[in-house]
């Protein structure tokens, strides 16, 4: 999965930007981040039907918050990550144990069963280490 490092890295590389608001100078990047658990997930789907898909992470630090999520499919096989923005401001507050929620909604259009490999970052050999979960599509 070394094209979801490259890409991620790109993404933030991309992404870096700089607003120019008078006397403020505010510059933000984008940071992909791990998914620590899945909190709602169904145990099956139904064709057609629409699902949300809840997962916890953890919030780095009070200039961090949630962009959207890194969503990459693969025929039945969705990958996912949080991506944040990250303002860089000279205020921010490390946070070690914040626990956030976010959902987004899945939409079922095909039968068999979907593999969803949650991100949860890279082992100590910088290998991407995934949660994942199979859910069948159920008639």
């Amino acid at each position: 999965m070394k094209k979801f490092f490259i890409l991620s890295t790109f993404l933030v590389f991309l992404y870096g930007c700089s607003v120019d608001d008078g006397d403020a100078n505010i510059t933000y990047d984008f940071e992909v981040l791990p998914i620590e658990s899945v909190v709602e997930i169904p145990d099956e789907f139904e064709l057609g039907k629409t699902y949300p898909i809840t997962v916890n992470y953890f919030r780095p630090s009070t200039c961090h918050s949630f962009n959207e999520f890194y969503y990459m499919r693969e025929n039945n096989e969705r990958t996912v990550a949080v991506i944040a923005v990250d303002f860089n401001r000279d205020d921010c507050e490390d946070l070690t144990n914040q626990l956030v929620e976010a959902t987004f909604n899945f939409n079922v259009t095909s039968n068999g069963s979907y593999i969803f490999k949650f991100w949860q970052g890279e082992d100590e050999d910088e290998n991407d280490k995934y949660l994942t979960i199979e859910v069948p599509v159920v008639e």
